[in-house]
Parts: structure tokens; sequence; C-alpha cells
């Protein structure tokens, strides 16, 4: 008798890359236990400019995605539904909330995620709990089931952590290593023990789910 393979499918959207990084060693990890993994990056119609060009287009995006503004993404050319082990859904907390692109993502295919087992990945500064809620709104609302989520958050303190993130968004952090601010803000995002813990749960989500019948 043939065993079906376990797959696992990725959805996800990376705006500095912090995610993507993440998603990288959990992939590894999944395919280096035998799981195949199919990926699916959304991307926005009208992306927000990377870094921005001035501190006024970056208020205006933190209110636009403060208030759940919705950013368009191009069509998706995978279908979703299916025979999955399970869907990871990935992205960053944008001002508290899950980004535009996802939520377009979830308004627009979230039907198809119906008796799905749908894993949040969050990369966030610190605050998540609200992006929870309401990815876990939705998911309930197309009739997904959803486990725990997978929480990634920045580690350095605050100030540093928000003025390291308006810095890194303006493209003007600072690079001299051994600078005041180096001192106390290494640098941006996650930091290389979270992507060896990113690995390893990769490696335990794949062997939960070949210990499934």
């Amino acid at each position: 008798m043939l065993l079906r393979k376990k797959r696992v499918l990725i959805i996800y959207y990376s705006f500095t890359g912090q995610t993507k990084l993440l998603l990288n060693r959990i992939i590894e990890g999944l395919e280096g236990e035998g799981i195949e993994v199919t990926v699916q990056q959304l991307t926005p119609v009208s992306p927000y400019d990377f870094p921005f060009k001035s501190y006024y287009d970056l208020l205006k995006a933190t209110i636009q995605t403060f208030f759940s503004l919705r950013s368009e993404i191009k069509p998706v050319e995978k279908t979703f539904s299916g025979c999955w082990s399970r869907i990871i859904l990935a992205g960053p907390t944008w001002s508290y909330h899950p980004s535009g692109p996802v939520l377009d993502f979830l308004d627009r295919y979230g039907k198809e995620l119906r008796d799905e087992c749908v894993i949040p990945l969050i990369s966030c500064r610190a605050y998540w709990r609200i992006h929870h809620w309401e990815l876990r709104r939705h998911l309930k609302k197309y009739g997904a089931r959803m486990e725990p989520p997978i929480v990634f958050t920045h580690l350095i303190r605050e100030p540093w952590r928000t003025i390291g993130l308006i810095l890194q968004l303006r493209g003007k952090m600072v690079r001299r290593e051994n600078s005041w601010f180096r001192k106390r803000y290494p640098g941006y995002g996650h930091n290389r023990e979270q992507t060896f813990i990113a690995l390893d749960l990769g490696k335990k989500l794949a062997q939960t789910i070949l210990a499934e019948e």
C-alpha cells in the first residue's frame, strides 16, 4: 500500500524580509524530515516603498494599517483547499493588526480554507495578540481549524526597538558597529538564535505530521 506524502502549504507576505527569513528555516526543517512544502507568496498590486521616502509616508502607512486598510494583492495561482497536512499563514504585524496583503487574501480566498488546519506565523516587534485575535476571527468565519500561533518578536528592549524599526523603515539605520546606538541596538529584526529556533520548530512540526494517521 502506497502512503500519501505529507504536504504543507505556506502562504506568506514579507515586507522587510523578516517573515521570509524565519520561513526559510522552517521550510528547511520540514523538508529535512521528508515533508513536501508548497509556497505561495502574496504580492501587493501597489506595494509600499521600502524604505519609505519620507516620515510623512511612514506615518500615513502606520495610520492606514492601524485601521486594517487592505492592500490589494495580485491574483494567486494556487488552489488552497486540498490535501494539506497543515497550512501556515505567515506575515508581519502592522500597527497591531495583520498586514494589508494578508487581510486582502482572507477576504478574497478565505472560503478556500474551510476545514483546513491553519497555523498562523506572526513576525512582530512586540505586540501580536490583536493580530492573532483578528486572524482567529477571520479563520473561524471561514470554517478553518486553527492551531496555536508561532510567534517571533524582536528581542531588543525599548525604546531602542521602536527607534530601530523607524530608522530601518526609513533606510537610515546606523551602520557603524562601534557607535553608541549599535551598542544598544545590534541589528534590526530577528536574531540568529531565532532562526535556529525556527529550524527546530519546522522539524518538530514535521515529526508531528508524520506521526499522524
